[in-house]
């Protein structure tokens, strides 16, 4: 069942769709979207269940995620955008340019990974702890706590190998002391045939902490 995603839209030009991470919302995103408005008609969009999206009945998994955007992008009469995506919205990024590499123009995967385990060993560790005493509670904060953890702990499951039929010129961007494994985030890179790897001083969360150096690197990405 088809749900309608909460968004915004500024700017003119190009189509730049903005994807936050797991648990966040369109707001992660506030040092973006007048930067790139300038040049780009930017869409920020909360995912199902976050922000003002519904959650509707539907599998919460980034497979249906990547699906929504698809809807949306139909809705809207959106046929080929560049997609910026942070964390598990990297990874719905990177799903969907797999599935539906004719709407994708450019794509930027920051702090995306391929599997759980391309999440630093102490970090993954700590989140299957807090996915595991969620599993016997049953009152409605913790189910919608433990459908965020399960993105985390069991998604994705992207194969290296398939990263090869992608063809849409892709930036991999992530923090130098970020919670994805360095060496993931260049195997993420070296598997993208026409890619391109930029590390930024910080840890996850470079878009905000760092967002003038961030902004000014997917700029240059976008417009080489």
């Amino acid at each position: 069942m088809n749900i309608s995603l909460n968004y915004i839209s500024c700017g003119a030009g190009e189509t730049l769709i903005l994807l936050h991470g797991n648990g966040e919302d369109m707001g992660y995103f506030s040092n973006q979207v007048d930067f790139f408005a300038k040049n780009y008609t930017v869409y920020a969009v909360d995912t199902r269940g976050h922000g003002n999206s519904p959650r509707g009945s539907a599998e919460f998994t980034l497979s249906q995620f990547a699906d929504d955007l698809l809807c949306f992008m139909d809705e809207h009469s959106i046929k080929k955008a560049h997609l910026l995506g942070f964390s598990d919205g990297g990874n719905i990024a990177l799903i969907f340019a797999l599935r539906y590499p004719e709407r994708v123009d450019r794509l930027i995967l920051n702090g995306a990974n391929l599997f759980p385990e391309g999440l630093e060993e102490s970090v993954l560790s700590e989140i299957v702890t807090e996915y595991e005493k969620l599993l016997n509670q049953d009152d409605e904060e913790s189910v919608r706590n433990r459908e965020l953890f399960a993105l985390m702990v069991k998604e994705p499951q992207i194969k290296p190998e398939e990263l090869a039929s992608l063809s849409c010129k892709t930036l991999v961007i992530a923090g130098t002391k970020d919670m994805i494994s360095e060496s993931h985030t260049r195997l993420i890179a070296d598997s993208i045939p026409n890619s391109k790897l930029v590390f930024i001083e910080g840890g996850h969360f470079i878009a905000v902490s760092q967002y003038k150096r961030f902004n000014q690197a997917v700029y240059d990405f976008l417009t080489e």
